[in-house]
């Protein structure tokens, strides 16, 4: 029998599969969301009324029956606030109220405070609002043909497209829409505002970017920052929805309770919620795509055109990053991409996981399945033949050279342990012998840039204290929504002191302990917080390094922290009784740390630069089964091969990949936005909205992290970010579907197939393709049932 091993190893660190901090408190109902805190006493309630004409002049605003009604405590509307009327994240053009005009079907008009929600809402009732109609931009197209942009259009060129298309071998040109998607967060938009002393205002707020909440809050009550403080524990998920719209809605809390002088919540309704906010993007993408007979692309015109909304919001950057990603995997020597950002008279548009990203990567697949079918290869192999590092072809069209390419490795690794050829063949069959049912299959690799594409954003600061006991707190500017970031930024903690995980205390994010922090987003969080925190970390240790190496007479290289222990020289102390003595010794046990992303610059005049710090990859094989007299899909089987660095925690970062699949899975399959001739969201709520359940999830679902393969570049213990990159993985589903609806039309064409790709549109693309079935080809498939 072995011996135990003599030294006891931490329980925890970093690259251990820890649960996360607060998953027992999620199952068990034991974890306080913002709308579990205790409510302080004479607490009001808020509710938001809001427009019901998408685009109208604002002819009488009539609240004074409002504030008579019994149950009125207070109501309040533009000419309330004493400050600036606007929570926008950037160009000012976001009023909290509308004033004067309204621009979308669900744009706040005024707030009214009660006792309760409901009273709060049949004092609202009573307000008196006469519109004059003004003409409304609803979609893409109308706002193409109107010229009607929230920003100007942009264009990125590299080498020559349209000489190259003229001498390609063969040329196709292509539409595809690609659908918005509803954040649809367990936690709806919630924040409780408690006035202080000197009119201080502290709020509680379900947000992901806790700084730009006080600074707008602060603009709007004509004070300080320094008045206002954001504090945010957990948020009942987020993904992109409460990055920059959860501002207004800590502005309307904070306003009711610097009016009032009362503490006061706002949370909203499932439909309230889904018609005030906006979505992830809907695209219109227009492509023509030149090609030679062994697949290579030659040359690649896009225009990409969004809806944006009533307002910039993040559409800027969000569109810029579609832009980054219309390459995916593959290089294109010659291309042309026009982005226009569109203004429509609809909520406005905002971050949405994958911010862009993945609306790019869906155009250069469905033209890649397309060129396949002209040549009748296999849309493998034409992948394949154009992936990034072929030859000497690693330059980006924005000129980022990709220095850690693992592409070739993860079509190898997965192609052969998903058994792609050998399941290629065995669709073939079952589509041969079944006559209603046809299955598709579909391999996709996923490339993503890391880091804001905001240059000034890629920063963050923390806080570590020591206490006597050898317990150490951590606080840091990023916020938690469920994804691990607080698990993971307090392994770092445990892993440079070399101590339990379970002696560092997670608290929660406050701009009073960490100021000017940057959204949590952009996969960044464990980079940035990560990093932060060890800095600070590092100071604490620094520093009582060089305390023990003076009062034990030792080199300072003699010092090591390991497994709660440090060793000093000859001596092996305990880690809190080194931090008893350094108290002692008056040595300064708190840091802050401060950590900025290097090596990144784009110059947006010329579309030519760094944006990213490195890009994460991955690559899924999924199998579906459509059924052709329904159109109803369902998922089959799915191999997810994922690189993740030298992961900080695995099981969270599986978590976070079957998550973030499943999601993309519900964005491109099932969740169907849907807005009437009036502007008014018709898909507001679970009965009409259809997100992913637990039975959409695949029986067999298979995930593997890359294995050694650290990242290239220092980020924090070599791991590489997790929390986006996998939702593009599900496009390997839009595109295993769209082959299931090309075997059930036998032409050998392509279908004509939008996302998401409902059963409605399913039916309708195999309609389309057996319309262009020659006679006897039917007759056939009908003999041989």
């Amino acid at each position: 029998m072995a011996s135990a091993d003599p030294t006891p190893k931490i329980a925890g660190g970093v690259s251990r599969a820890l649960h996360h901090d607060s998953a027992h408190k999620h199952v068990s109902g034991e974890a306080v969301y913002v709308d579990d805190m205790p409510e302080p006493p004479a607490l009001l309630q808020v509710y938001i009324a809001y427009s019901t004409q998408a685009h109208a002049r604002i002819e009488t605003l009539d609240l004074s029956a409002v504030a008579a009604h019994p149950d009125c405590v207070g109501v309040y509307s533009a000419r309330d606030i004493p400050g600036v009327n606007d929570v926008s994240p950037i160009f000012g053009d976001d009023p909290l109220f509308a004033d004067g005009v309204v621009e979308y079907y669900g744009q706040p008009l005024f707030a009214v405070a009660a006792a309760t929600r409901a009273r709060a809402r049949r004092a609202a009732a009573a307000a008196r609002i006469e519109y004059q109609p003004l003409p409304a931009i609803l979609t893409v197209d109308q706002a193409l043909a109107a010229q009607s942009f929230v920003l100007e259009p942009r264009i990125l060129v590299r080498g020559d497209p349209q000489g190259a298309l003229k001498k390609a071998g063969r040329r196709l040109k292509g539409r595809l829409r690609i659908g918005g998607q509803e954040h649809f967060y367990l936690e709806g938009q919630v924040a409780l505002a408690i006035p202080g002393e000197d009119r201080d205002m502290q709020v509680y707020s379900s947000t992901q970017h806790p700084t730009e909440m006080q600074h707008l809050i602060a603009k709007l009550l004509g004070l300080n920052d320094n008045a206002v403080t954001v504090d945010v524990r957990r948020m009942g998920g987020a993904f992109g929805g409460k990055e920059t719209q959860a501002a207004a809605f800590g502005a309307v809390a904070a306003l009711v309770a610097f009016h009032t002088g009362r503490p006061a919540k706002v949370r909203l309704d499932r439909d309230d919620d889904m018609h005030i906010t906006g979505k992830r993007h809907d695209f219109r993408a227009d492509y023509e795509v030149g090609f030679e007979d062994d697949g290579r692309i030659v040359a690649f015109d896009l225009m990409l055109a969004s809806r944006c909304g009533r307002s910039v919001d993040l559409s800027g950057a969000i569109n810029d990053r579609a832009v980054f990603h219309a390459d995916n995997c593959y290089y294109l020597e010659h291309v042309r991409i026009r982005s226009y950002r569109c203004k429509t008279h609809t909520a406005s548009n905002t971050a949405f996981r994958g911010f862009g990203g993945p609306q790019g990567m869906m155009v250069i697949e469905h033209a890649i399945d397309r060129v396949a079918a002209e040549l009748g290869m296999d849309p493998l192999e034409v992948r394949k033949v154009n992936l990034y590092g072929i030859g000497e072809r690693n330059l980006t069209p924005y000129e980022m050279e990709i220095t850690d390419n693992v592409l070739p490795r993860l079509f190898e690794e997965l192609s052969q342990s998903a058994e792609y050829w050998a399941r290629r063949e065995a669709v073939r069959e079952f589509n041969a012998s079944h006559r209603w049912l046809k299955k598709g299959l579909a391999l996709t690799p996923v490339k993503f840039g890391i880091a804001f594409t905001t240059t000034h954003l890629n920063q963050a600061g923390a806080l570590v204290h020591v206490y006597g006991d050898g317990s150490v707190h951590l606080n840091h500017g990023g916020t938690e929504m469920g994804q691990g970031l607080f698990t993971k930024v307090a392994q770092v903690v445990a892993e440079e002191f070399a101590i339990d995980y379970d002696r560092v205390k997670i608290t929660a994010t406050s701009t009073g302990k960490v100021p000017n922090t940057s959204a949590t987003a952009a996969s960044s969080g464990s980079d940035l917080n990560g990093k932060a925190a060890q800095a600070a970390a590092r100071t604490i240790k620094q520093r009582l390094i060089d305390f023990a190496a003076a009062h034990y007479h030792t080199p300072p290289d003699a010092v090591r922290f390991e497994s709660n222990r440090v060793h000093v020289g000859e001596r092996s102390i305990p880690f809190a009784e080194l931090v008893r003595q350094a108290y002692l010794g008056r040595v300064p046990l708190s840091a802050t740390g401060f950590y900025r992303t290097p090596k990144i610059g784009y110059d947006a005049k010329t579309g030519k630069g760094r944006p990213f710090l490195y890009f994460a990859y991955g690559a899924a094989v999924s199998e579906v089964c459509i059924d052709t007299l329904t159109g109803e899909s369902r998922l089959e089987r799915v191999d997810i091969l994922h690189d993740a660095g030298a992961s900080l925690n695995p099981a969270i970062d599986l978590g976070q990949i079957e998550g973030g699949f499943v999601q993309g899975m519900g964005w491109l399959t099932s969740e169907e936005l849907y807005w009437n001739a009036d502007g008014m969201l018709a898909t507001h709520a679970p009965s009409t909205y259809k997100i992913p359940t637990s039975a959409d999830r695949p029986v067999d679902f298979r995930m593997k992290l890359l294995t050694d393969n650290p990242n290239a570049e220092p980020t924090i213990y070599r791991s590489k970010a997790v929390g986006e990159p996998p939702l593009m993985l599900a496009i390997s589903v839009f595109r295993a579907i769209s082959d299931a609806v090309a075997a059930a039309g036998q032409t050998g064409r392509a279908p004509n197939l939008d996302a998401p790709a409902t059963p409605e549109r399913i039916l309708n693309a195999i309609e389309d393709l057996r319309a262009h079935v020659p006679a006897d080809v039917e007759l056939r498939a009908e003999a041989e049932a």
